[in-house]
């Protein structure tokens, strides 16, 4: 029987709101929220260490009595006092707030769908067995991955993702076009970890070959909605283990067309 997109869909969220994945769900959450919570702390430490020390000179000239008299004044600032000078005055405080909120939260958006994209990859197994025995009892998990192989590609998709962060840079700065060229490079990844998560879980790579040949728009259409639903702040923090289950409901289908064969 060929299942609609929208009876995937249905028991996929059928499948998240129980009980046992909904547990599951908030071990990403809660390991998440830490990592990004370490690694702004660093990225802050980071940040004030680059402004090192600035040094602020003024000058400002008088006539009196037809005689100039000027006045300097020089002052070194370091750390957060930069960033309190800078405050201190409403144009500098605007473009500061301004930076700090918007290429900060950029940038944060960003990182989080990387980290809960890697953690979620330790609770795949868990979540694709349990969603076997209750649908899928008759499909068998094979696999086909190891320690070794994941981390090699881990490290090779993210290499690849900061090589295409730097050749797109030049379109950064083209209305539209950035919009994607700012958001390709972390799909490329996000597309590759979470479809190897799953099909290295399931089938044999003869297998998952087959299927990303046969179903590659199909694929590359379902993580691309769920990478632009990790576009919402906080959503993949919460929606991570959903979709594994989408995913995971995807593949099982396919599976067991292709060994009923």
């Amino acid at each position: 029987m060929i299942e609609s997109e929208k009876e995937i869909l249905t028991r996929s969220i059928q499948d998240f709101f129980s009980a046992k994945m909904l547990k599951f769900s908030i071990l990403p959450f809660v390991i998440s929220v830490l990592a990004m919570y370490l690694i702004f702390f660093i990225i802050a430490g980071i940040g004030l260490e680059q402004l090192g020390t600035l040094e602020v000179q003024t000058s400002q000239t008088t006539l009196q009595n037809a005689i100039e008299h000027t006045e300097s004044f020089t002052a070194q600032l370091q750390g957060d006092a930069i960033i309190k000078f800078l405050m201190s005055y409403a144009v500098t405080s605007w473009i500061v707030s301004f930076l700090v909120y918007a290429i900060g939260g950029f940038f944060m958006l960003y990182v989080s769908i990387f980290v809960a994209v890697l953690v979620i990859g330790f609770l795949t197994p868990m979540v694709l067995k349990e969603l076997q025995r209750r649908h899928y009892q008759d499909v068998e998990l094979l696999g086909h991955s190891s320690i070794i192989e994941a981390l090699f590609l881990i490290i090779k998709w993210t290499f690849v993702m900061f090589l295409l962060f730097l050749v797109f840079i030049p379109l950064y700065f083209i209305p539209l076009l950035n919009i994607i060229a700012l958001n390709f490079p972390l799909y490329y990844f996000f597309h590759k970890v979470m479809t190897y998560d799953i099909s290295s879980n399931i089938c044999t790579r003869e297998e998952d070959k087959k299927i990303k040949y046969l179903n590659a728009n199909t694929l590359r259409m379902k993580t691309l909605a769920l990478y632009l639903v990790s576009l919402i702040p906080f959503a993949i923090f919460f929606g991570a283990v959903f979709y594994v289950i989408y995913l995971g409901h995807t593949y099982f289908i396919e599976i067991r067309k292709m060994r009923a064969d």
